[in-house]
């Protein structure tokens, strides 16, 4: 019965103290089916055998029996014919054969039980064997999602997150900087274009005035006189154009040299 002694021994182990300690859980899972495998196969062919044996004893004892019904009819026939001594003769092989069977019965009984036996324990066997094949996945499985935990752990373990925060807080001063430079140039740039929007409205309303003033002197039949060396209406105009003109590339050739010292 060693066969049952080892699968015995298989059941028996602690699966999971098996995969902690062994260095593929995987692997050690995989072969603990593969074990169990070969186990059952041992055990079906021992089963073949006493299963063989017992119809063995059968047919002994059964020959046995055959033997003692024939020499209890061969008896009768000799004491039917007056032949007492063939008559012993028989009944002597019929005593025989009955001790035979006797023993044959014995055997067989015995060999009977031994082979329900291992019946018994092979289908044991099969039902473990199935269970043990629908857990491989499930150990499996916790295996594999054990060494993701395992690896995720050690890797957010290994990032400084404190060195990479720092890196963000200074990526974010750098954009904050940039967004507050574009601020003052369309500040800048707004103020000039009002500054220029008011001159050129100041320069309208002189030459309103202008206008009026020289249509009343016509009137009253004064001569309009333009001051020496004050330049004229249009002359103003074009001179305020120039200087608008100035201002911008004032303000650009500002926010050029302001970019290259970045």
């Amino acid at each position: 019965m060693g066969i049952f002694s080892r699968i015995s021994d298989i059941f028996k182990s602690n699966v999971n103290d098996l995969i902690d300690r062994a260095e593929d859980p995987e692997k050690m899972v995989k072969q603990i089916i593969m074990d169990m495998e070969k186990e059952l196969q041992k055990s079906v062919q021992a089963l073949g055998k006493a299963v063989a044996s017992e119809r063995m004893a059968e047919k002994q004892l059964n020959d046995a029996v055959r033997k003692s019904t024939d020499w209890e009819a061969k008896a009768k026939a000799a004491l039917a014919s007056g032949n007492v001594d063939l008559a012993k003769r028989a009944l002597a092989q019929k005593v025989k054969a009955d001790e035979e069977a006797a023993t044959y019965k014995e055997m067989h009984d015995t060999i009977a039980n031994q082979t329900e036996a291992i019946r018994a324990q092979v289908e044991t066997l099969k039902a473990k064997m199935s269970e043990a094949k629908s857990r491989q996945a499930m150990l499996i499985a916790r295996s594999q999602m054990a060494d993701t935990q395992k690896s995720l752990a050690q890797t957010i373990g290994g990032i400084d997150t404190s060195s990479s925060f720092e890196k963000f807080n200074k990526m974010e001063e750098k954009v904050l900087r940039k967004e507050a430079e574009a601020e003052a140039f369309a500040e800048m740039a707004g103020a000039a274009a009002q500054k220029d929007y008011e001159t050129f409205e100041q320069i309208q309303t002189d030459a309103k005035v202008d206008t009026e003033l020289q249509r009343l002197m016509a009137e009253l039949g004064q001569t309009p006189m333009t001051a020496p060396g004050e330049p004229s209406l249009e002359e103003q105009i074009a001179a305020a154009e120039a200087a608008a003109a100035a201002a911008a590339e004032g303000a650009v050739a500002a926010e050029g040299g302001v970019s290259l010292n970045k």
